[in-house]
């Protein structure tokens, strides 16, 4: 039963996933294995450096990945219910690296089951249609509705994030909007039609303090209503504290930490993780005292190191095994999982 019920939670897996680009200069591995669960009404973080592969991942789950990038190699399964959420048996699993990234199936699919928020909505928004018009074209591609109907759809769900006037809203241009009103249309439109995922991906880095607050509780509550997972992609780790139930830490397209929350927090493995967390400012910090970073820099991603790829900057690095043996993923104890030599050293 509980086997059962597991597998009744699962929405999206995601196996042995590797996304590479294809340049003049040589073969970018922007995603080189990567392995990780979505459950149904999760908030799973995915944190890293600029470049690691966060949002690669968020477009490879579309099958967005910008030309001349590729999915080469694993899968990512789509469970899906003939419910919604889980709410029926009638399952099918559709692995998403399968379809056409053009096709009519997976078009289905993005923007109706699993949906994004951009990072910045003015150059996600087209500047020549209303925020009405855009939201209204997500609804009638997906939904069996008329215009009218879905103009009604489109008002409720601005009114529903907090939007003002919504009527009036809706007859707007982006650029006649503040940022947080953007983010918050792009909230509307993506929630339109209810997906069973949302992938947000960095979306209030571009907003101040105060707006950021309103947004991710905005989020919270939305995703409590409506019972959606999400993958919340971001480089601020008090986000994913406030937002997040499970972590994933990226670095160099490979995941070297998974865990829960609280783990990740009080309990981190890899030398990377503790030192992200190591790199945050702390309350009560002299304004003098210089701020810890991470020793040198991200290598050259058409040179990677070989063996485990952070040993270039690692405190703990051992010569003649880190830069040799490459990590395998070990659970160092309830379900906390790390790719680090320190905890597996192999044979």
């Amino acid at each position: 039963m509980a086997t059962a019920q597991k597998e009744r939670d699962l929405l999206i897996e995601v196996r042995d996933l590797k996304t590479y680009f294809f340049l003049d200069e040589g073969t970018v591995r922007a995603i080189d294995g990567v392995d990780f669960d979505i459950k149904r009404g999760q908030t799973l973080g995915v944190v890293g450096e600029s470049g690691c592969g966060k949002s690669v991942t968020g477009q490879s789950i579309l099958r967005i990945v910008p030309s001349p990038g590729r999915i080469v190699e694993g899968s990512i399964l789509f469970h899906r219910y003939s419910g919604g959420n889980g709410s029926s048996e009638a399952k099918t699993v559709i692995d998403l690296t399968k379809l056409d990234a053009m096709g009519d199936e997976i078009r289905s699919i993005r923007g109706a089951e699993i949906a994004l928020i951009f990072q910045e909505p003015m150059t996600s928004f087209s500047p020549v249609h209303t925020i009405g018009n855009q939201i209204m074209e997500a609804i009638l591609l997906h939904q069996e509705v008329t215009e009218e109907e879905a103009r009604e759809i489109a008002v409720d769900m601005l009114r529903h994030c907090g939007l003002p006037r919504a009527e009036d809203v809706i007859n707007r241009y982006p650029w006649e909007l503040s940022g947080g009103m953007r983010q918050r249309s792009m909230i509307a439109m993506a929630l339109s039609c209810q997906p069973s995922l949302l992938i947000a991906d960095e979306p209030t880095t571009a907003l101040d303090v105060t707006t950021e607050a309103q947004i991710l509780t905005l989020m919270r509550d939305l995703q409590a209503e409506m019972g959606m997972a999400i993958m919340y992609i971001t480089h601020n780790l008090g986000v994913i504290a406030e937002m997040a139930e499970e972590v994933i830490v990226m670095y160099l397209g490979k995941v070297v930490e998974r865990a829960s929350i609280d783990d990740v927090f009080h309990d981190p493995k890899h030398p990377y993780t503790r030192a992200l967390l190591r790199s945050i400012p702390k309350i009560g910090q002299k304004s003098t005292a210089k701020l810890e970073t991470i020793k040198g820099m991200v290598p050259d991603p058409y040179n990677i190191p070989s063996g485990c790829t952070f040993h270039t900057r690692c405190p703990s690095y051992m010569p003649g095994v880190c830069n040799v043996q490459e990590p395998k993923m070990v659970d160092v104890g309830n379900g906390h999982l790390v790719s680090c030599l320190l905890y597996d050293q192999g044979e």
